[in-house]
């Protein structure tokens, strides 16, 4: 039984096209080569044309959107399935621990500290702080001790986070707000008196336009004023540098990190703090100028452990002693898989361990599992079953950092909330320690696992999420991807992902090349002048779901954010047979002017710089925005951005939006939402409802899914398409 869905259903437009924006000669010439940019000036959102313009793309976008079919019970549903809220790692200070915990009917999770009695109590709540929701909390750390508790946060979406610090007892703020703290790392010292921060220099202090940038290292004294913090380092480094600190459970080891933006390398440096005062660390190099990523910290035992790609992009633990921490000290304690990421590890070296444990986390093909190893050797004791029957994704470990026998972790698949568990080295059991605070009903999927072939022959994996274990008919489906940056994905509950599957469609996600899956080398085989490789793994993918029978051109839509709105953008315009729709988020799509506009500047080791000719090269090779071509048959197209946005400027939707409404040829619609107090990252709940209500309403319009359905109700999965 089909439901058939005609154009003629559609309820009439106030205008017959969409609202079209000024098109110039703009023409830059950059190293000989002439690079159009028609659309330049949509990059001023201030400018009365590009007001007037997003005006009018706001009626458009409603009058295309509002009226789809099924988008109450999807709103329902999603409301029911994100219910379920979520529980995060516990950190332990003593008997004392933190956690995250967002209930059913909450916007935004609240950070609780829970007394060794059990009692809990609310320490920062962010609708309390802001009953508009638009407040998120950004980071928190507490003190060794305990007793005290430094967090950020930030409002509208910017992410300019301010640091304040509170009493745990009382839950009395003690100072704040500190500002130009976004992207911090805090490092207490011991008796919660003074913590390392990561701040910017203030504004009149550097360069015009490079406000975002200039970091340092600085101690801070709790109740002082800031301005009389000391400068510990970062004076002479590059204007993007990134910095981490970390301070040792017993206070003696300083280590400070440096990168360059998001380059995958770093510098790293330790100090003996009692070799020096705090102001003053000795700080002496562990990697400096190594084309690696590496992190250490020192055990109770005294060793230095070192988690590093260095000659193993797979990763691996290596020991060493603190007094010589360079990389000709180091030996292996968990030497790299072959065919594993390692991802993690924790120390249990308390009284109760029958024997001190090393307990390692990996993904094989981004699916997590555990190894207990002998902290001694590294030799392996067992290799504990993680829970179900469905693929999963170990998210963080956490011990007690005075040792203690346990170990607490996320577990999170396609199937069910995301929970906490907790390894037992006593017994070696796993348990759930905490599960989702709320419930709701669960709709019955499949997943899998496939394989696929790229372009150039490199094996990809993919997961899907379907109604039926094997491909019955072609459904309409969806394929997520990112591929950038080394960021993995794993399997994670996903309240859309399942809602799209239980009215009867297909979910994919595809482990691209550039991201983190099969370790660094995966990364890079998708960075700089590899990333065309990315693209085609991304066309495969949507073949392969087609080839198998899962879904079909006129029923498959493609779908990403940020780095994957790229991945999206260049999708559409390589490949548009491929595709009947398209959700294109936060996306970066003009790659020559990308450095120019929010934090793109940070970007440049991943994409390559239009200031270098061999690496314009490679941009305008795929820049979506300068691939538009007049008179091809585009996919329908929804651009989603947010005002608040400070990582990707929402002008290259804008830009990218006009260019396609004035080539496209299908007739198909070519709609962009903008919505305001938010940015790249948190969000409260109902605003995520309403993003994911009205990005899965429009593909189901135009895959032919039926929202309203339910498949497992009577085989049905929408109607015609078009």
């Amino acid at each position: 039984m089909t439901r058939s869905v005609q154009p003629a259903e559609h309820a009439p437009f106030e205008t017959p096209r969409a609202p079209a924006a000024a098109r110039a000669d703009t023409v830059d010439v950059l190293f000989g080569r002439p690079v159009p940019d028609p659309y330049r000036a949509l990059e001023d959102p201030d400018a009365p044309a590009t007001r007037a313009w997003s005006a009018a793309q706001d009626e458009w976008f409603h009058a295309h959107v509002d009226h789809l079919a099924g988008r109450d019970a999807l709103r329902a549903r999603l409301a029911e399935l994100l219910a379920t809220g979520l529980t995060g790692l516990p950190c332990w200070r003593g008997d004392r621990h933190f956690l995250i915990r967002r209930d059913p009917g909450r916007e935004h999770a609240v950070l609780f500290v829970v007394e060794p009695d059990g009692a809990e109590r609310a320490l920062v709540d962010p609708i309390a702080i802001d009953p508009t929701g638009t407040t998120t909390l950004d980071q928190w750390v507490p003190s060794d001790e305990g007793d005290r508790l430094a967090y950020l946060l930030s409002t509208g979406g910017d992410e300019e986070s301010r640091l304040y610090v509170l009493d745990v007892r009382t839950g009395a703020r003690i100072e704040g707000p500190i500002e130009r703290v976004r992207d911090t790392s805090i490092a207490w010292l011991p008796g919660g008196d003074a913590f390392y921060l990561v701040r910017r220099l203030p504004a009149e202090e550097v360069p015009a336009g490079e406000e975002q940038y200039h970091r340092r290292v600085y101690l801070h004294r709790v109740g002082t004023d800031p301005v009389a913090d000391v400068e510990v380092f970062g004076a002479g480094t590059e204007p993007a540098t990134y910095f981490g600190v970390g301070v040792s459970r017993d206070g003696r080891w300083l280590t400070v990190s440096a990168s360059l933006g998001t380059a995958p390398r770093n510098d790293l440096w330790l100090a003996d703090l009692r070799a020096g005062s705090p102001e003053r660390p000795v700080l002496r190099p562990v990697t400096v100028g190594l084309d690696a990523l590496t992190g250490v910290r020192v055990g109770r035992d005294g060793r230095l452990y070192v988690f590093t790609d260095l000659a193993a992009p797979r990763g691996r633990l290596c020991v060493a002693d603190p007094a010589a921490p360079g990389p000709e000290g180091w030996r292996d304690l968990v030497a790299e898989d072959p065919d594993a990421v390692l991802t993690g590890f924790a120390i249990l070296d308390g009284t109760h361990a029958p024997t001190p444990t090393l307990l390692v986390t990996r993904t094989r093909h981004a699916v997590g599992e555990l190894t207990v190893c002998d902290l001694a050797t590294g030799a392996v004791l067992a290799r504990p079953a993680t829970p179900g029957g469905s693929p999963g994704s170990i998210g963080g470990l956490a011990e007690h950092p005075e040792g203690g026998h346990e170990a607490w972790f996320g577990w999170s698949d396609y199937t069910a909330p995301s929970a906490v568990l907790r390894y037992d080295a006593r017994t070696g059991a796993i348990d759930t320690w905490a599960t989702a605070p709320g419930t709701a009903t669960l709709p019955d999927v499949h997943v899998r696992q496939e394989c696929y072939r790229s372009a150039d022959g490199t094996e990809v994996r993919m997961f899907v999420i379907a109604p039926t274990a094997e491909p019955d008919r072609p459904r309409p489906a969806v394929l997520y991807g990112y591929g950038g940056f080394g960021i993995s994905l794993g399997p994670a509950y996903s309240a859309g992902a399942l809602a799209w599957v239980e009215a009867g469609g297909v979910y994919a996600i595809a482990n691209l090349r550039g991201g983190a899956e099969e370790g660094e080398e995966w990364h890079r085989a998708g960075m700089r002048g590899n990333k065309q490789r990315v693209f085609d793994d991304f066309h495969a993918a949507a073949e392969h779901l087609t080839a198998r029978g899962w879904s079909a051109p006129d029923r498959l839509a493609a779908s990403g954010g940020s780095n994957g709105g790229l991945l999206v953008g260049a999708a559409l315009t390589q490949r548009p047979q491929l595709y009947a729709a398209v959700a294109c988020s936060m996306p970066l799509l003009d790659m020559v002017r990308y450095e120019r506009f929010g934090l793109g500047r940070l970007w440049s080791d991943e994409y390559g710089s239009a200031e270098v000719a061999e690496e314009l090269d490679w941009l305008l090779g795929y820049s979506p925005y300068h691939h538009v071509r007049a008179g091809v048959r585009y996919p329908a197209v929804l651009f989603t951005v947010f005002d608040g946005d400070s990582r990707v400027d929402p002008l290259h939707a804008r830009k990218m939006c006009a260019a396609l409404q004035d080539a496209s040829t299908s007739g198909r619609p070519v709609l962009l939402r903008a919505e305001a107090e938010v940015g790249h990252a948190a969000r409260s709940v109902s605003r995520t409802v309403e993003l994911t209500v009205d990005t899965l309403s429009f593909l189901a319009d135009r895959t032919g899914l039926d929202l309203n359905a339910r498949a497992d109700e009577d085989g049905r999965d929408g109607g015609s398409v078009r």
